[in-house]
């Protein structure tokens, strides 16, 4: 896969959708009848945590696993790597297997390095994702409810613990972002109330599912663990333009 295909399919649904995990701030419920307010109250007491658990977390850091399933190819593309976040503004998205792949995040600015090609791409967050909303949730002042409506997970709903699984439906459907992306399911972790996995469908029929483990909050992640030094080889490669956030 190449850096510009990457930036289509992989930067905005991993950069929306984990930051809408690990960040989230304030959600808007989607209106439901009698018989499911049991559903939409535990719902709301799992935002709540969530929301507690944003507001005390100035860095996180993580490994993770994902498995990509890509319309029309047999087998998903499974990865792995580590995940550091820093508010305000500081995203590192490092992918260690079975490829080297970087993404450096400083408030409204991308870069992409893949090691392998020489070539690091580089961009606006708000332009890539053709939304402002994960610019907003990295600088921590995102109103979500502008963005997604969040109910209960229908089927079999529950995650490890027996806790409600969330769906995040964006509202809007203009914009690449907001028409490439159906919904966000969210699974958290008992006690700590941490995203345990993230799952993103989208309306092509890809899905992208993300596991964490070994997470670790405020353990003072320094600023130059967020800068990228690049060889003096490497290419640099314009990222495209999606649209213009409004």
């Amino acid at each position: 896969m190449n850096l510009k295909m990457r930036i289509g399919t992989v930067v905005w649904p991993s950069l929306c959708g984990i930051l809408c995990g690990f960040l989230m701030v304030s959600m808007v419920f989607s209106a439901g009848d009698e018989s499911d307010e049991k559903a939409l109250k535990e719902v709301r007491e799992v935002v709540k945590q969530l929301q507690a658990r944003y507001e005390k977390t100035k860095d996180l850091q993580a490994d993770f696993t994902q498995k990509t399933t890509i319309e029309g190819f047999e087998r998903p593309v499974t990865s792995s790597g580590k995940v550091y976040i820093k508010k305000p503004g500081r995203l590192r998205w490092n992918y260690l297997d079975p490829s080297v792949e970087d993404i450096y995040v400083n408030r409204d600015d991308v870069k992409v390095y893949v090691p392998e090609h020489k070539q690091v791409l580089v961009g606006k967050l708000t332009q890539m994702a053709a939304s402002k909303a994960p610019l907003e949730l990295l600088q921590g002042a995102a109103k979500l409810e502008e963005s997604f409506d969040i109910e209960p997970t229908p089927g079999k709903g529950r995650g490890v613990g027996g806790i409600r699984l969330l769906t995040l439906l964006p509202k809007s459907r203009e914009g690449e972002a907001g028409r490439s992306l159906q919904r966000i399911v969210l699974e958290v972790f008992p006690k700590t109330y941490f995203i345990r996995t993230i799952s993103l469908y989208e309306v092509s029929g890809n899905v992208a599912n993300f596991e964490f483990s070994s997470l670790q909050s405020n353990v003072g992640l320094s600023d130059a663990l967020f800068d990228l030094k690049l060889p003096a080889d490497v290419e640099v490669v314009k990222a495209p333009v999606f649209s213009t956030p409004q």
